[in-house]
């Protein structure tokens, strides 16, 4: 069984095509993976040679590799009952393949001989699929119950950020049955932009929110396009411009950024955020206010692509530096009346999301009255996605 593994794995691999939903080449997709295979039939012949039962659950390198095709399967979106299918194929191609050799070699086992070969080869096969099966099930559960965390969270969120425009939206609703309110133009005047206002935030927390709810959804993956990160760079300036006349900001885009290839969506949504930010909180008391995209060289090297958004206005507390990309965490809550803003403590939530989603970091640097600056570095192709953001600082 030892000497032909390599055409056993060759049958098994012709079985699993035909049950498992994957492309043929993803079945394994790697040469190490692909190497799992015989490496298992050998240990199995072993097995049957050997006279220690245990053996086979005894081998640490075996075991880790039956809970690598777990992992693998899981990746793949398999089934409980493909899972047992694979090793049930396996089991039937060895099961043949002694049978057969029996045969040609003319050996005239016992009957005895008979059934403790059949138990060894079922008990080896048995012990790597109950390791198997057990990865993938544990994998299942986690995307489960991380998923169910997800729901409360997003149920947690919707209902803290929806709360206050509702009601304020309710209690503007009630003004306009007023008599007096309705009589007087200024009071009526300022219920519509009450209301006008709040109907927009509650546009935008939705838009938000649906985005929150999306992420880590294998449905709603990055889609990689080619993408002119001054072209859109320029696009997130437009649909800013007019905020940031009204606060007399100017928006900078640099000429010199590059072309990327990722997901221009989720691109396009951190600009949004971290222009928006630093529009929203620029510093009214300096003559010229401004907000830059920009060019940035990571420390990463030269396969990442990096873009710095900097501005000159208020800059964020030491203190707060740590929390701003919380969700719900605002550094200028305190100045809301001051300088005429709302937020909902998301949106650098979001851009941090979204880096990770084209597998790139952010970080921040600030300093009071002068400016801040967030440095994002990203793959200039396809990467996979991050589990947590960096911490290099530009």
């Amino acid at each position: 069984m030892a000497s032909e593994r390599l055409a056993l794995a060759g049958q098994w691999l012709g079985r699993l095509k035909e049950l498992l939903t994957v492309e043929a080449n993803d079945v394994f997709p790697s040469d190490q993976l692909l190497d799992h295979i015989p490496v298992l039939i050998t240990e199995i012949a072993a097995y049957l040679r050997a006279p220690a039962e245990e053996e086979i659950a005894a081998n640490a390198a075996v075991i880790d590799k039956a809970r690598e095709l777990g992992l693998l399967r899981h990746s793949q979106q398999a089934t409980v009952h493909q899972l047992l299918r694979e090793y049930e194929t396996l089991g039937e191609i060895l099961e043949s393949f002694v049978t057969t050799e029996t045969g040609r070699l003319g050996l005239q086992p016992t009957a005895a001989e008979c059934f403790e070969l059949l138990r060894r080869l079922t008990r080896s096969v048995r012990t790597l699929m109950r390791t198997t099966v057990d990865t993938f099930v544990g994998e299942y559960t986690t995307t489960i119950e991380e998923r169910n965390e997800r729901i409360k969270t997003f149920n947690r969120m919707a209902s803290h950020e929806l709360r206050n425009p509702v009601g304020t939206l309710l209690f503007a609703a009630a003004a306009l049955t007023n008599d007096a309110v309705r009589a007087d133009p200024r009071r009526l005047d300022k219920v519509a932009t009450t209301i006008r206002t709040n109907a927009e935030r509650l546009a935008w927390l939705i838009e938000n929110l649906q985005r929150l709810a999306r992420f880590g959804d294998p449905h709603d993956g990055p889609s990689q396009q080619k993408v002119e990160l001054h072209s859109l760079a320029n696009e997130v300036a437009r649909q800013l411009e007019e905020m940031a006349a009204a606060r007399l900001v100017t928006i900078k885009v640099d000429a010199g950024l590059p072309i990327l290839f990722l997901d221009p969506a989720r691109l396009e949504l951190i600009l949004l955020n971290l222009v928006s930010n630093a529009i929203k909180y620029s510093d009214p008391a300096k003559p010229e206010s401004f907000v830059e995209v920009a060019p940035w060289v990571p420390p990463e090297g030269e396969d990442r692509c990096g873009i710095c958004v900097r501005d000159n206005g208020l800059g964020i507390e030491e203190a707060d530096r740590s929390l701003i990309f919380d969700r719900f965490f605002r550094a200028h809550a305190h100045l809301d009346s001051v300088l005429g803003v709302t937020g909902t403590g998301l949106g650098l939530a979001i851009a941090v999301e979204c880096v990770q989603e084209l597998g790139g970091s952010i970080t921040c640097e600030s300093t009071i009255g002068e400016g801040t600056a967030f440095f994002i570095a990203l793959p200039y192709q396809p990467s996979v996605p991050k589990p947590t953001s960096g911490t290099s600082q530009g």
